[in-house]
Protein backbone atom coordinates (compact mmCIF):
# COMPACT_ATOMS: atom_id res chain seq x y z
CA UNK A 1 0.00 0.00 0.00
CA UNK A 2 1.46 3.36 -0.94
CA UNK A 3 0.75 6.66 0.72
CA UNK A 4 -1.04 9.30 -1.26
CA UNK A 5 -0.75 13.04 -0.85
CA UNK A 6 -3.58 14.79 1.02
CA UNK A 7 -6.00 16.86 -1.06
CA UNK A 8 -4.86 20.45 -1.74
CA UNK A 9 -7.45 21.74 0.72
CA UNK A 10 -6.06 19.62 3.60
CA UNK A 11 -5.54 21.82 6.68
CA UNK A 12 -2.17 20.87 8.18
CA UNK A 13 -2.60 23.31 11.11
CA UNK A 14 -5.86 21.58 12.06
CA UNK A 15 -4.17 18.17 11.66
CA UNK A 16 -1.41 19.24 14.05
CA UNK A 17 -3.94 20.71 16.50
CA UNK A 18 -6.04 17.53 16.59
CA UNK A 19 -2.99 15.28 17.04
CA UNK A 20 -1.80 17.63 19.80
CA UNK A 21 -4.67 16.27 21.89
CA UNK A 22 -2.72 13.01 22.20
CA UNK A 23 -0.09 13.37 24.95
CA UNK A 24 3.40 12.08 24.26
CA UNK A 25 6.39 11.38 26.44
CA UNK A 26 9.52 13.43 25.93
CA UNK A 27 12.90 11.87 25.21
CA UNK A 28 16.37 12.92 24.21
CA UNK A 29 17.89 10.52 21.68
CA UNK A 30 21.68 10.52 21.95
CA UNK A 31 24.58 9.16 19.95
CA UNK A 32 28.17 9.95 19.05
CA UNK A 33 29.81 11.80 16.17
CA UNK A 34 33.58 11.50 15.89
CA UNK A 35 33.90 10.77 19.61
CA UNK A 36 31.71 13.68 20.72
CA UNK A 37 28.20 13.37 22.27
CA UNK A 38 25.19 14.55 20.30
CA UNK A 39 21.46 14.40 20.85
CA UNK A 40 18.07 15.85 20.08
CA UNK A 41 14.57 15.95 21.55
CA UNK A 42 12.09 13.37 20.26
CA UNK A 43 8.44 13.00 21.31
CA UNK A 44 7.60 10.28 18.81
CA UNK A 45 9.16 7.26 20.53
CA UNK A 46 7.48 3.87 20.84
CA UNK A 47 7.89 0.26 21.84
CA UNK A 48 7.61 -1.98 18.77
CA UNK A 49 8.19 -5.58 19.84
CA UNK A 50 8.91 -7.70 22.92
CA UNK A 51 10.30 -10.70 20.96
CA UNK A 52 12.76 -9.52 19.82
CA UNK A 53 12.96 -6.35 21.93
CA UNK A 54 12.61 -3.47 19.46
CA UNK A 55 11.85 0.23 19.89
CA UNK A 56 11.61 3.06 17.42
CA UNK A 57 11.45 6.79 16.98
CA UNK A 58 10.59 9.20 14.16
CA UNK A 59 13.14 11.94 13.35
CA UNK A 60 12.33 14.43 10.60
CA UNK A 61 13.99 13.72 7.27
CA UNK A 62 15.55 17.19 7.30
CA UNK A 63 17.07 16.81 10.79
CA UNK A 64 20.75 17.84 10.62
CA UNK A 65 21.39 16.20 13.98
CA UNK A 66 19.95 12.85 12.94
CA UNK A 67 21.77 12.92 9.60
CA UNK A 68 25.05 13.37 11.48
CA UNK A 69 24.27 10.76 14.19
CA UNK A 70 22.80 7.99 11.98
CA UNK A 71 26.12 6.63 10.62
CA UNK A 72 27.17 5.71 14.20
CA UNK A 73 24.54 2.94 14.00
CA UNK A 74 23.54 3.16 17.65
CA UNK A 75 21.42 5.41 19.82
CA UNK A 76 20.20 5.75 23.38
CA UNK A 77 16.72 6.98 24.28
CA UNK A 78 16.79 9.07 27.46
CA UNK A 79 13.26 9.32 28.92
CA UNK A 80 12.92 12.71 30.62
CA UNK A 81 11.38 13.29 34.04
CA UNK A 82 8.95 16.11 34.80
CA UNK A 83 11.79 18.08 36.41
CA UNK A 84 13.82 18.02 33.17
CA UNK A 85 11.84 20.36 30.91
CA UNK A 86 15.02 22.42 30.52
CA UNK A 87 16.65 19.45 28.78
CA UNK A 88 13.72 19.18 26.39
CA UNK A 89 14.29 22.74 25.19
CA UNK A 90 18.08 22.46 25.33
CA UNK A 91 18.03 19.58 22.83
CA UNK A 92 15.08 20.84 20.74
CA UNK A 93 17.06 22.73 18.16
CA UNK A 94 18.50 22.03 14.76
CA UNK A 95 22.13 21.85 13.77
CA UNK A 96 25.19 20.04 15.06
CA UNK A 97 28.36 21.07 16.83
CA UNK A 98 26.69 23.23 19.46
CA UNK A 99 26.77 23.30 23.27
CA UNK A 100 23.91 20.92 24.12
CA UNK A 101 26.17 18.75 26.31
CA UNK A 102 28.15 21.62 27.84
CA UNK A 103 28.08 21.26 31.64
CA UNK A 104 25.73 18.25 31.40
CA UNK A 105 26.59 15.09 33.36
CA UNK A 106 26.37 11.84 31.41
CA UNK A 107 28.03 8.46 31.13
CA UNK A 108 28.52 6.19 28.11
CA UNK A 109 26.17 3.25 27.58
CA UNK A 110 27.52 -0.15 26.57
CA UNK A 111 27.30 0.96 22.93
CA UNK A 112 29.01 4.27 23.72
CA UNK A 113 25.94 6.49 23.53
CA UNK A 114 25.35 9.13 26.23
CA UNK A 115 23.06 8.26 29.15
CA UNK A 116 22.09 11.59 30.70
CA UNK A 117 22.34 11.56 34.51
CA UNK A 118 19.01 11.58 36.34
CA UNK A 119 16.70 10.57 33.49
CA UNK A 120 13.64 8.49 34.30
CA UNK A 121 14.76 5.61 32.10
CA UNK A 122 17.12 4.87 29.22
CA UNK A 123 17.11 2.38 26.36
CA UNK A 124 20.36 1.65 24.52
CA UNK A 125 19.94 0.38 20.95
CA UNK A 126 21.63 -0.73 17.76
CA UNK A 127 19.87 0.40 14.59
CA UNK A 128 18.30 -2.47 12.66
CA UNK A 129 16.60 -0.41 9.97
CA UNK A 130 15.50 3.05 8.96
CA UNK A 131 12.50 3.58 6.72
CA UNK A 132 11.41 6.87 5.17
CA UNK A 133 7.72 7.56 5.81
CA UNK A 134 6.52 10.91 4.49
CA UNK A 135 8.58 13.69 6.07
CA UNK A 136 10.00 11.44 8.82
CA UNK A 137 12.06 8.28 9.19
CA UNK A 138 11.06 5.33 11.33
CA UNK A 139 14.32 4.32 13.01
CA UNK A 140 14.07 0.84 14.53
CA UNK A 141 16.52 -0.22 17.21
CA UNK A 142 17.29 -3.58 18.77
CA UNK A 143 17.48 -3.05 22.53
CA UNK A 144 20.95 -3.86 23.86
CA UNK A 145 20.52 -2.66 27.44
CA UNK A 146 18.02 -0.59 29.45
CA UNK A 147 17.23 0.57 32.94
CA UNK A 148 15.12 3.05 34.92
CA UNK A 149 15.67 5.46 37.79
CA UNK A 150 15.51 3.92 41.26
CA UNK A 151 12.81 6.35 42.39
CA UNK A 152 9.42 6.15 40.65
CA UNK A 153 9.75 9.19 38.39
CA UNK A 154 7.00 11.43 37.12
CA UNK A 155 7.40 11.52 33.33
CA UNK A 156 7.68 14.70 31.28
CA UNK A 157 4.68 14.90 28.96
CA UNK A 158 4.01 17.11 25.93
CA UNK A 159 0.32 17.94 25.49
CA UNK A 160 -1.32 20.62 23.33
CA UNK A 161 1.90 22.56 22.91
CA UNK A 162 2.94 22.56 26.57
CA UNK A 163 5.14 20.48 28.87
CA UNK A 164 4.00 19.07 32.18
CA UNK A 165 4.16 16.07 34.47
CA UNK A 166 1.85 13.13 34.92
CA UNK A 167 0.97 11.46 38.17
CA UNK A 168 -0.96 8.25 37.71
CA UNK A 169 -3.15 6.70 40.35
CA UNK A 170 -2.69 3.08 41.33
Amino acid sequence: MSATAPPPSFDTKHFRSVLGHFPTGVTVVTGMIDGAPYGFTIGSFTSISLEPPLVGFFPQTDSDTWAAMAPFGKYCVNVLRDTQADLCWRFAKSGVGDDRFEGLSWRPSSTGCPIIDGVGAWIDCEITESIRLGDHYLVVGAVVELDHHAEPPEPLVFYRGALGGFSGSN
